[in-house]
């Protein structure tokens, strides 16, 4: 279009230049001698064509004439009268290229209709291509997953070594099928969020050497009916063609849970999805060479179908790390970290009791952050503490102004929970006591420091941990006038323990051995709908009194035990009230300034 609009306008241009030179003016010049020089250029049709002079003066005219012959004619006689010697030049007459007249016409042409043809199907086709590869699969594939084995993976000692099984499996095939061994065809990671799941696949993957296809479970599912099954066809496919290979479904549950549940039907695309992953895992069609590992914390929704041997024949459980894993965990995450000489690894291990990987790779990053705010060079205790809280509780807000009638409250709420967590056996003991607010919303905290980590709770400790719960609102009764709803927290959290002993684990004695929890999950992560209890109405009247029962006795005793040790409970609040936090040290030295007093007034006495 540019270049069509260009030659037109330089014709349009070419065709307004004026040009008032005639004939006779082209004769008369010849008579008087002011012509220097002559120029015919002749026309495809002869004899028609272009006279050009160029005159004394030096401009030049042009005049266009309909015979050749009869000015070359004129030019002659007017020579022979004037005794000039004009000899005009006569130019070839000008014919047209063919490559311009007839090969460039047809190039342009064809140019265009090209245009026109690729900018119809892009149009058309914008919306058919997406369509057509709404089927294909959308897993992405690593060919070497570089950087990462099971040296890479701490704290998961048994977990790494059933999937070296797998590893050696598809390094050394022959040795196995030998014996007639069958590769496991499904590993089904199950385990808390942030427990190493996909960790591990890919550490698994690094040790193969094999090509490693990751996709998430939600990948498969859309809108359009069809789909999912389409890229999970795909997807098999094209492992079958890089086989062997390893295919991990992240989050399968978004994919893989029950049929026939919930709200959306018996027959919807999400179990369309799965019978067609059922079938690629362990139907007619052989698929040699291909494990699926898959990840989930959801395990208790998935369909039976693909939990059984032939699909999913290995289920390993990872679990949170002890306390020599989270040690190791915070060695790897800390090996690119400057730590200064007073971190203990082994106690922040021992004091992150149910920590994650995650979590302990979090915690330690947000004390990087804070020893960078400090302007520090290397992390200390002090940021990997304030990073506990952070992570834990919440970042303490040390900026909100608080009345000192609030803030007694608080002290002397927090000093109930502390006092109990140190006199009783099972709980305990005090790490921190403060009565800095938090973002959780909380007035204040007191933190335990856990002494090893088990893997039962016992009947005797959920009972102490109620009465722990109760604490705050005890001290407060005792102390002040009126009681605050500071404690309704606490209150829910003591509440669910008794419901749980009683319903969950049969630990009362008039209810008996008798499971009663009610699961009544959400219907819409694959329980049915019409779910009802499996008990009547007299036996959750009976289960209401046992557990108001179990907190009003954890009550009476809490309430003994801060009753005894009101002195103490007296001067911790008071210490609050001074320094607003206060660690183990100071806390327990209450209690051995008492104890150190009640010595020597038994040896006055035995003197």
């Amino acid at each position: 279009m540019a270049i069509i609009i260009i030659v037109m306008l330089y014709y349009a241009g070419s065709g307004l230049k004026s040009n008032n030179y005639k004939y006779n003016d082209l004769l008369n010049d010849l008579q008087d001698g002011k012509v220097t020089e002559v120029s015919i250029n002749q026309n495809k049709e002869v004899p028609t064509g272009k006279v050009t002079v160029k005159l004394q003066d030096g401009s030049t005219k042009y005049v266009y004439i309909t015979d050749v012959n009869k000015v070359i004619s004129e030019i002659k006689d007017i020579n022979d009268k004037t005794n000039q010697n004009i000899q005009p030049y006569i130019a070839d007459v000008r014919r047209d290229s063919i490559f311009l007249t007839n090969i460039l016409p047809m190039l342009l042409m064809g140019v265009v209709i090209v245009i026109v043809i690729m900018m119809m199907n892009a149009n058309a086709a914008g919306g058919n291509s997406k369509m057509a590869n709404f089927g294909k699969s959308r897993a992405k594939m690593v060919v070497e997953v570089k950087n990462m084995d099971f040296s890479k993976v701490a704290g998961l000692k048994e977990e790494k070594e059933e999937l070296e099984e797998i590893v050696d499996f598809l390094k050394n095939p022959n040795k196995y099928i030998m014996l007639g061994a069958r590769i496991p065809k499904g590993i089904l990671l199950e385990g808390p969020p942030g427990t190493g799941k996909t960790l591990l696949a890919k550490a698994t993957a690094g040790e193969a050497g094999v090509p490693f296809f990751t996709i998430s479970g939600s990948d498969f599912v859309e809108m359009f009916v069809g789909v999912g099954a389409s890229r999970v066809r795909d997807l098999f496919a094209e492992a079958k063609k890089n086989a062997p290979c390893i295919i991990f479904i992240d989050e399968i549950d978004a994919v893989a849970r029950r049929r026939g549940t919930g709200m959306g039907g018996g027959h919807d695309e999400r179990e369309q999805t799965l019978n067609q992953m059922l079938v690629e895992m362990d139907g007619f069609g052989v698929n040699e060479g291909i494990i699926v590992m898959a990840a989930t914390n959801r395990v208790d929704i998935l369909d039976p179908a693909i939990l059984r041997p032939g699909r999913f024949d290995r289920k390993v459980l990872v679990g949170r790390p002890d306390v020599k894993g989270r040690k190791e965990i915070l060695e790897v995450h800390a090996k690119n970290k400057p730590i200064g000489d007073d971190v203990d690894l082994e106690q922040i291990a021992r004091i992150t009791s149910g920590f994650t990987g995650a979590d302990l790779e979090n915690l330690l990053n947000e004390a990087s952050i804070l020893a960078a705010k400090a302007g520090k060079h290397f992390l200390t205790q002090a940021e990997i503490n304030q990073a506990m809280i952070k992570v834990g509780i919440g970042k303490e807000k040390k900026s909100r102004i608080i009345s000192e009638k609030e803030k007694r409250i608080t002290a002397y709420h927090e000093s109930g929970h502390a006092i109990l967590f140190h006199v009783l056996p099972d709980v305990g003991p005090v790490h921190t006591v403060s009565v800095i607010p938090t973002g959780a919303g909380a007035a204040g905290y007191t933190m335990p420091l856990p002494g090893k980590d088990e893997m039962f709770l016992t009947k005797g400790k959920m009972l102490q941990e109620i009465m722990v719960d109760l604490g705050g609102r005890i001290a407060e009764e005792l102390i002040l006038d009126d009681i605050t709803t500071g404690a309704s927290q606490d209150i829910k959290q003591a509440t669910a323990t008794a419901k749980a002993m009683v319903t969950k684990y049969g630990f009362s004695e008039k209810l008996g051995l008798i499971n009663y929890d009610d699961e009544s999950d959400d219907v819409f992560i694959g329980r049915d709908l019409a779910h009802s209890k499996g008990y009547g109405e007299n036996t959750a009247s009976a289960i209401d009194e046992e557990v108001r029962e179990i907190v009003d006795t954890c009550y009476k005793k809490a309430k003994k035990i801060i009753e005894d040790h009101m002195e103490q409970l007296h001067a911790s609040a008071a210490l609050l009230m001074e320094k607003e936090k206060i660690g183990r040290e100071e806390f327990e030295s209450l209690f051995d300034a008492d104890n150190n007093q009640a010595d020597s007034l038994t040896n006055e006495e035995t003197v």
